[in-house]
C-alpha cells in the first residue's frame, strides 16, 4: 500500500520546501519585527546622538563663534549681540529648523576640535583641507574665496601674468597662503616676504612696494580702512581660489551634513549669499560698490 506522499511529484515536494522555507522565513522576520518594536524605546535615543535628531530634541543648535573676524562674526561688546555672515547664515538655519542658537567662542583652529568634542553642532568659514577632512565632515562650499592683488593707485593689472614681473615689488606675509599663492603664480616678482600682516600694509602705506598679494576678504578690509592703500582686483588666468565650506561632526547619518548643502545650494541660487555677504562686509567698512561683481557667490 502506497502512502499519499509517494503519489507527490518531484516539483509539488520542492514547491511545498519553498513554501515551508517561506513561513519559516516570515517567522523570523515576525519575531524580529517584534523584537525591534520592543527595543524602539532604546533605538529613540540612539537616533537623539544624531545631530540632526539632537537639535530637533533640544531645540538649540550650537554653532562656534570667533570674536573680531570680519565680514563672518561680529560681537557688540556693549550689547553682546553677534552679527556677521556667518551669524546670517546661522539665523536662517535655526528659524528654519524652529530652534534657537547657542554661540560658543573658539577660533578657526578650535573649531574643529569642538566639533570633535561634541561642544559645537555647526562651524563656519572653513577651509576644507584634506588634512581636516581626515577628523571632520564638509558641506558643499559656501563660496570660492578668491585670491587677487591690492594694487597701488596708477597700478593696472588684470591677470597674473600682469604683475609677473622682476619690476613689480609684492609684499606679503611669510608662511602664509598670500605668499605661497604670489610665488606660484607670480614667481618673477620680487617678493618681500615679512612678519606680519601689519608689516605688509605698512610696506604697501610707504609706497615701499607695488602691490600686496592676499584674499579678498583681506585686501577688501585692509583698503576699506585706508582707501589711500590703492585698490583691490581679483586676478584672472588662472583664477585662485580656496573653498570656504561649514563642518560638521564625522557621523555615519549623513542627514545634517546633506541638509547644509542642499541650504547652502539653495541660498546660493538665489542670490541670498551674497547678500549676507556683502552685509557682512559692510561691518568693516566696504561698501557694495567696491565688491568685485566677478565674485563667485
Amino acid at each position: 500500500m502506497t502512502k499519499p506522499d509517494e503519489h507527490k511529484s518531484d516539483e509539488s515536494r520542492i514547491s511545498e520546501d519553498r513554501r515551508e522555507a517561506l513561513r519559516y522565513a516570515l517567522a523570523i522576520g515576525s519575531g524580529a519585527a517584534l523584537a525591534s518594536s520592543l527595543a524602539t524605546p532604546a533605538s529613540a535615543q540612539g537616533a537623539a546622538d544624531t545631530t540632526l535628531d539632537r537639535i530637533r530634541a533640544a531645540k538649540v543648535l550650537r554653532i562656534a563663534v570667533l570674536p573680531g573676524e570680519l565680514p563672518y562674526f561680529n560681537k557688540d561688546l556693549a550689547t553682546g549681540t553677534w552679527s556677521g555672515f556667518s551669524i546670517e547664515m546661522a539665523n536662517d538655519i535655526a528659524k528654519l529648523l524652529d530652534v534657537k542658537l547657542e554661540y560658543v567662542e573658539s577660533t578657526y583652529g578650535n573649531s574643529i576640535l569642538d566639533l570633535q568634542s561634541n561642544k559645537i553642532d555647526l562651524g563656519f568659514a572653513l577651509n576644507p583641507t584634506p588634512q581636516r577632512a581626515l577628523v571632520v565632515d564638509f558641506t558643499n562650499f559656501v563660496f570660492p574665496h578668491p585670491f587677487g592683488a591690492m594694487l597701488k593707485n596708477g597700478l593696472e593689472a588684470k591677470t597674473w601674468a600682469d604683475i609677473n614681473k622682476p619690476e613689480v615689488k609684492i609684499a606679503v606675509d611669510v608662511g602664509s597662503a598670500n605668499e605661497a599663492v604670489a610665488r606660484r603664480f607670480a614667481p618673477n616678482a620680487t617678493i618681500k616676504s615679512l612678519k606680519s600682516r601689519d608689516e605688509v600694509m605698512l610696506e604697501m602705506a610707504s609706497g615701499r612696494v607695488d602691490c600686496v598679494v592676499n584674499a579678498l576678504v583681506l585686501g577688501l578690509t585692509a583698503i576699506a580702512k585706508n582707501p589711500s592703500l590703492g585698490t583691490y582686483k581679483i586676478l584672472q588666468s588662472p583664477t585662485v581660489t580656496v573653498a570656504s565650506s561649514c563642518a560638521v561632526r564625522h557621523e555615519v547619518d549623513k542627514r545634517w551634513r546633506d541638509f547644509l548643502s542642499v541650504w547652502i545650494d539653495y541660498n546660493r541660487g538665489i542670490g541670498q549669499m551674497r547678500e549676507w555677504f556683502v552685509k557682512g562686509l559692510a561691518l568693516s567698512g566696504v561698501k557694495p560698490e567696491n565688491v568685485p561683481v566677478e565674485l563667485n557667490i
